[in-house]
């Protein structure tokens, strides 16, 4: 028998079938039912990363380190953030019941002013000001619409996807000058949010990581976060356990280049919602956060159905 033969043979078809899952994982565009409505998803492969700055860094600031080796699983990301045409189907559905204990109310409440500060809604614009429960909401109600499990990414998720493999301040190189090309911030935005995708994307494909509005991620904020990881951790996420704080990433039109840096971290303040009319403060909307927004991933494994809402279970509740 010609062993050499059948580990070859045995060899090419591992490799054949690898090179036939890896074709079946790619970027695609999804629709939304009952809407013409579609977004691009992007395929993120699964891989390892050092998430955080470098000690050595001057400019890492101290929720910034140590970094850490993370172990990440495949999922799709959303190329760009959710825009004002897609949330306004799920903001406009009159259809849409959630049966669930965890809020009474079937859609996000009417908002009391323009939370979008006359910067734009139709047409591309990204959605913006609002809290992580209404991002969520969104996610569930996709969830519903679609059948298929979105939410919103982990930090280390979004930093591994913003990272595309680089290990620079920014992911494209370390001059804060070339932000220019790549995103919107305090140099360049005018002071507005602009259309989604009009800069160059990071090397796979995901547009406006940095800048233009900065985005939710699912984990509560915790300054010592990165200290409290265990090195080669897997899918690392810090579960809530209250509404506030929870963290945001990417920066923003309003920040100067230092806040776009990729392993850049903020948390909630208070001051996002100091001017909201209603007692007690609104959990849908923030009237001084006009640059919060948020993009969604798809897991390559997605949970059954009981785990896909005993998840919006836990995270709605705060």
């Amino acid at each position: 028998m010609n062993y050499c033969f059948l580990a070859l043979t045995l060899l090419l078809t591992i490799f054949t079938n690898a090179q036939t899952e890896d074709t079946s994982f790619k970027a695609y565009t999804q629709a939304i039912p009952s809407s013409n409505i579609q977004f691009k998803m992007v395929a993120i492969p699964a891989g390892t990363f050092l998430m955080g700055s470098p000690g050595a860094d001057k400019s890492a600031e101290k929720d910034e380190i140590p970094q850490s080796i993370i172990s990440i699983s495949a999922f799709w990301m959303g190329a760009y953030e959710v825009t004002h045409d897609e949330f306004n189907l799920f903001f406009q559905d009159q259809n849409f019941a959630e049966n669930s204990k965890v809020d009474a109310v079937t859609r996000p409440s009417p908002q009391y002013i323009d939370l979008s500060w006359g910067m734009g809604t139709e047409g591309g614009y990204p959605a913006n000001s609002m809290q992580q429960f209404t991002a969520l909401m969104y996610c569930h109600w996709l969830y519903k619409k679609t059948g298929i499990f979105f939410r919103l990414p982990t930090e280390a998720e979004w930093e591994y996807a913003c990272r595309a493999g680089t290990t620079t301040t920014y992911y494209f190189g370390d001059n804060a000058k070339d932000l220019r090309g790549y995103a919107w911030y305090k140099n360049n935005s005018k002071g507005v949010y602009h259309k989604v995708g009009l800069l160059k994307p990071n090397q796979w494909g995901l547009y406006d990581m940095l800048g233009n509005v900065a985005e939710w991620t699912l984990d509560q904020y915790d300054e010592s976060y990165f200290s409290k990881l265990t090195a080669g951790v897997a899918d690392p996420v810090l579960t809530p356990t209250a509404t506030h704080p929870k963290t945001v990433r990417g920066g923003s039109f309003e920040d100067e280049a230092k806040e776009l840096r990729v392993a850049n971290r903020r948390s909630w303040e208070p001051f996002w919602n100091q001017r909201d009319p209603q007692i007690p403060k609104s959990r849908w909307w923030l009237t001084d956060a006009s640059f919060v927004g948020f993009r969604v991933v798809r897991p390559l494994k997605q949970p059954g159905a009981g785990d896909a809402e005993a998840f919006f279970k836990l995270h709605l509740r705060q």
